[in-house]
């Protein structure tokens, strides 16, 4: 485990480096991408997936949830949904020296069974820990519950449509 801007790992030791919600939340996600190119190796791949543009899917109503819940960000934070453009996506690697091999969206819906389904598996994010962390299990369920009401099937299941942008690059 460590600091996305300072990765405990050697110089181009992966294949691979993936970024799943992860550089949008640094600090710095410039640093952030600069560490991935620098523990890829040559011709490796980088893949970074962030937020599919948040008027275009309900599950933003879900992250947004968690904001009175959380702790200040730090000054200068670049929010959650910085590289759900396209082209700040693909601006963002090619300024840090990555060939764009591919920039797309995938749909991923979030199904639960139930309420408890849906809390349980909301809270295994790191966003939703820090809230925990931070408020208390009591105010993120709540927080969650709340913002999960509008998805409720009739039969009590939910169901909430994600978008997630993709960018593929090469090192």
């Amino acid at each position: 485990m460590g600091d996305i801007e300072q990765l405990p790992f050697g110089d181009s030791c992966f294949d691979l480096v993936t970024g799943f919600n992860a550089f949008q939340y640094a600090a710095s996600p410039a640093r952030a991408l600069a560490e991935a190119r620098r523990v890829t190796r040559k011709d490796g791949l980088v893949v970074v997936m962030t937020w599919g543009r948040p008027e275009a899917m309900e599950a933003a109503q879900l992250v947004a949830a968690l904001r009175p819940v959380l702790p200040p960000s730090p000054p200068g934070a670049p929010g959650r949904f910085v590289l759900s453009d396209e082209t700040t996506q693909r601006a963002f690697a090619v300024e840090s020296g990555f060939n764009v091999l591919e920039n797309f969206d995938t749909e991923a819906p979030w199904q639960y069974a139930d309420l408890p389904t849906a809390l349980r598996g909301l809270k295994s994010s790191g966003v939703a820990v820090r809230a925990v962390e931070h408020s208390g299990e009591a105010a993120v369920d709540a927080a969650h519950a709340k913002a999960l009401a509008p998805f409720r099937c009739p039969d009590g299941s939910y169901r909430i449509n994600a978008t997630f942008r993709c960018l593929l690059t090469q090192v």
